[in-house]
């Protein structure tokens, strides 16, 4: 998929390829509790309540404070579930019980404090996911599908049938036909605010039923931790509760501090994913800075949820500065992994360049000169077709905005003529010669 990450290991799964359970039913094999809390996380996080570990301390801080808790089903569970303080776990079947809660949290309350349930609680409890699980799914959004996901593995054996038409309507349906499907097709359907939902849901069923969605398409996932990595702006935005790292975006307006937490979040659940790949061994690099820990009612839960600060990580540093995607016209490039760098991205149809500490949105169909940042020059094609370059020994050359999958026609130097293609972006990737100034030009055939 162009250039990627330089160290990158293959992608080894753990999981039942789905292609060799097409005719098996997707089953689950687990007790409760069985979403995202197994035996092995379970037991990391009472270790860090033993050791009394910063995450720990600032969630039970939260907790038993009373602060008000965004999401107080999944926050009570859970240090029901840890500190094995019943009232917490009351607290949390409370809230599932009323009005106010969404299916994602009446499914985590469900499973997590199974235990606590009164008979009346528990068919009340029952009564209500089934009733979600029978509705029209409605949205093929991730974050609603990740819901009937938790929904159904945590209804398996409580209720007959139903659980099991779910998963395998959204494994071999939603997500093999469409969202596969699509991926293949060059339509990047997987937005930046879906990656939390996305990994949980893959969590919970791995976990519980032993499919890795990853199978079906090894390259998005294998690229995926390093884009959503090198896609994030340098500057880094200052909060109440602590800092944040910010991740591209095409919305106007100041970041948006729920995003910027669920970005880090969904970078702590890829690394919990496949902690040995070396994708996500930088990502954890990237992780361990305690700056950015998330601090706040609605953050906490989840650092302490899926954080391991005993996993050893590689620098970020390795990372080149340089990704391109083919496959979805996707570019991102920076000079530097400083805080000061300067930052190019073209995704979703958006071209924004980051730098002196400001964001500019740019016009795809702009007439600019050449910019250079460190390894990578970029060329503006829609008003301008030939270019002089001092090409340096490291440098790659992009000339943006041309026609999709089209053929072109390159001249160099007026001598060489070769013939490529724009992707999928309408973007070209040049090998010119190395250690002088070269002049190009482009040609439609």
């Amino acid at each position: 998929m162009g250039l990627t990450f330089g160290l990158a290991l293959a992608l080894v799964s753990i999981g039942t390829p789905l292609a060799a359970q097409a005719d098996d039913p997707v089953a689950v094999f687990t007790e409760h509790p069985r979403l995202l809390l197994r035996p092995q996380r379970l037991r990391l996080l009472k270790r860090e309540r033993q050791r009394e570990s910063p995450r720990w301390q600032q969630f039970a801080a939260l907790v038993t404070g009373g602060a008000p808790m965004p999401e107080p089903g999944f926050a009570d569970a859970l240090y029901y579930q840890i500190a094995g303080d019943a009232a917490f776990g009351r607290k949390a079947i409370e809230f599932a019980l009323s009005p106010a809660a969404d299916l994602r949290q009446q499914a985590l309350v469900f499973d997590w404090c199974q235990d606590l349930l009164t008979e009346t609680q528990s068919r009340d409890l029952t009564s209500r996911l089934a009733r979600a699980l029978a509705e029209q799914p409605g949205s093929d959004a991730v974050d609603r599908v990740r819901g009937r996901v938790l929904a159904a593995i945590a209804l398996s054996d409580h209720v007959p049938q139903a659980p099991q038409r779910e998963l395998e309507r959204v494994v071999r349906q939603w997500w093999a036909v469409r969202i596969v499907g699509a991926l293949k097709a060059g339509r990047h359907v997987i937005a930046r605010d879906d990656a939390y939902p996305l990994w949980e849901l893959m969590h919970a069923l791995r976990e519980s039923t032993n499919i890795d969605l990853r199978e079906s398409y090894p390259r998005f996932f294998k690229d995926f931790p390093i884009e959503h990595l090198i896609s994030h702006y340098p500057v880094v935005y200052q909060a109440a509760e602590n800092e944040y790292r910010v991740g591209a975006t095409a919305k106007p307006g100041e970041p948006d501090v729920r995003s910027a937490a669920l970005s880090r979040v969904a970078e702590l659940a890829m690394v919990a994913f496949d902690v040995n790949a070396a994708e996500t061994q930088v990502l954890q690099g990237w992780l361990m800075h305690d700056k950015f820990i998330l601090r706040s009612p609605f953050g906490a839960p989840y650092e302490f949820l899926w954080a391991n600060p005993y996993q050893p990580g590689l620098s970020y540093y390795h990372v080149p500065l340089i990704f391109h995607d083919p496959d979805f016209g996707r570019l991102f490039v920076r000079s530097s992994w400083e805080p000061d760098a300067t930052w190019f991205g073209y995704f979703d149809g958006a071209m924004q360049l980051f730098t002196d500490g400001k964001l500019s949105r740019l016009n795809p169909q702009l007439a600019a000169p050449p910019v250079s940042l460190q390894e990578a020059w970029l060329c503006f094609a829609r008003q301008q077709h030939q270019w002089s370059l001092p090409v340096e020994d490291e440098d790659a050359v992009f000339v943006l905005g041309l026609e999709p999958h089209r053929t072109y026609k390159v001249e160099v130097d007026d001598e060489e003529m070769f013939e490529t293609g724009a992707d999928a972006g309408g973007i070209l990737m040049l090998d010119l010669p190395k250690g002088r100034t070269t002049a190009f030009r482009i040609l439609a055939p």
